[in-house]
């Protein structure tokens, strides 16, 4: 089932010429559909090799996951650090992750880990725009764009929007507050991610496609009439780059009608037996319409765990921002939910020769307190947290950092958010001369570990 704003359709077309006109007059697509690569087209030019990632995936645990109850056990700590799970061996000689994901702990072989990354604020807000940004710090006057719209910019996507993010609606808390750094910041609403929501049950929702009232989406009409009402528009249009918006809206309506492209959505196409391997949850069904996005030539795609990073009953998203019964929420949902999805992921990626082409990643804003708080959980911690890396360029079965005894801070570099952004990019095709073109992230260090 695939829902265009509040009209169910269970086929790929169907889209009235007037739906389509407010889908090209709102959305963040105006480079994403253009299918203009200049700055592909110059790295093909001077000889560079093409990109190691077709896409990337990143799969976002919104809240702020614990490492220590997950890829960094401390068995060894003190009581008021360690936490109740027991370590367990992995396929990876010497490693050890938490009981809660033996799952992943099978497939280390497939992944590599990073236990040294750091934030520079452990609010969720700033820490996140800077996870997303890779913003130095937090207090800069403008907000850098997000690392998928670096990419959507410097790639673009001709079939596809080229940065997608899977949640029902923008990032935030559940008091209303929204997340900054999701998008194209000061590239404007052009390089945001084009949002897409997906039910545990696996069906798909486009709020920008907002039919208006009285029309349903059975009513394709003719070429001829699209224009004749875009004709119409431009009488009545008021702005400067109403071409630039002209040629858009003839792009997004060839990507609206191709059952190839709105058919990536339409996860009715997979099998039972896949569907049910990555569960009736929300975060299981986005991450397996995450791999049909890929699949489809997405550039970008980020699945969001959840929308709000609070542990908001009675959804069964919850967030990661687990500060009072950290364990039990690990024990009960968190860390299973994790451990089958991510293993799932990574298996259909591999099955259908997606990973060599797909960088995934999968890290939350931060990690939480090594040492336990007052009431039995963990509060925010930004000087130490895990990452891990999988698919095209990366190199597998690998640890990459320390912390020390007890999870507190790093013994070796410590990876900040603007090397995994770099990191990133550069598997992506976006070289240090294609950074500095566009003027961002430039000094950026990649994190040689992982190469």
């Amino acid at each position: 089932m695939f829902d265009i704003g509040s009209f169910p359709t269970g086929t790929c077309q169907g889209l009235t010429r007037r739906s389509f006109l407010r889908f090209g007059a709102t959305l963040p697509l105006a480079h994403a559909l253009s299918g203009l690569h200049r700055e592909a087209a110059a790295v093909e030019q001077n000889g560079d090799q093409p990109a190691k990632a077709k896409s990337v995936l990143l799969v976002w645990l919104w809240g702020a996951p614990s490492h220590l109850d997950l890829f960094d056990p401390k068995p060894k700590a003190p009581a008021e650090y360690r936490g109740p799970f027991a370590p367990i061996s992995t396929s990876t000689a010497g490693v050890l992750f938490s009981e809660l994901l033996p799952m992943l702990a099978t497939r280390s072989d497939r992944f590599s880990l990073i236990r040294s990354n750091i934030n520079f604020n452990g609010d969720h807000f700033k820490g996140g725009r800077i996870a997303w940004t890779g913003a130095p710090r937090d207090g800069m006057r403008q907000v850098p764009p997000n690392f998928g719209s670096l990419l959507a910019r410097y790639q673009g996507s001709a079939d596809m929007p080229a940065f997608m993010s899977l949640a029902s609606g923008r990032l935030g808390s559940t008091d209303g507050t929204l997340l900054d750094g999701y998008g194209g910041g000061p590239w404007g609403v052009a390089y945001d991610p084009f949002m897409v929501s997906c039910s545990s049950l696996g069906e798909v929702q486009v709020p920008a496609l907002q039919l208006l009232d009285g029309l349903t989406p059975t009513r394709l009409t003719a070429r001829r009439s699209l224009l004749n009402d875009l004709d119409t528009f431009r009488r009545r249009a008021d702005t400067a780059d109403f071409d630039r918006w002209h040629t858009v809206c003839q792009r997004a309506y060839t990507w609206l009608s191709s059952s190839g492209a709105m058919g990536a959505f339409d996860l009715s196409r997979e099998s039972e037996a896949t569907r049910a391997a990555y569960g009736q949850t929300e975060f299981g069904q986005s991450c397996l319409l995450g791999r049909r996005l890929v699949e489809a030539g997405v550039p970008y795609v980020q699945v969001n765990w959840s929308r709000t990073l609070e542990v908001h009953y009675p959804k069964s998203d919850y967030g990661w921002d687990t500060h009072a019964d950290n364990f039990e929420l690990l024990a009960d949902w968190h860390g299973p939910l994790l451990d089958r999805v991510f293993s799932t992921l990574l298996d259909d990626l591999d099955q259908r020769g997606l990973l060599e082409t797909t960088l995934v990643v999968c890290m939350g804003e931060f990690g939480r307190t090594p040492r336990i708080n007052q009431i039995g959980s963990r509060d925010h911690w930004p000087k130490c947290y895990f990452s891990v890396w999988a698919g095209a360029g990366i190199q597998p079965g690998r640890v990459i950092g320390e912390s020390d005894p007890r999870g507190e801070y790093p013994l070796t570099d410590p990876i900040t958010p603007a090397m995994v952004g770099t990191t990133m990019l550069e598997l992506a095709g976006v070289n240090t001369a294609s950074r500095a073109e566009l003027t961002v992230l430039e000094g950026g260090q990649l994190i040689d570990g992982l190469l």
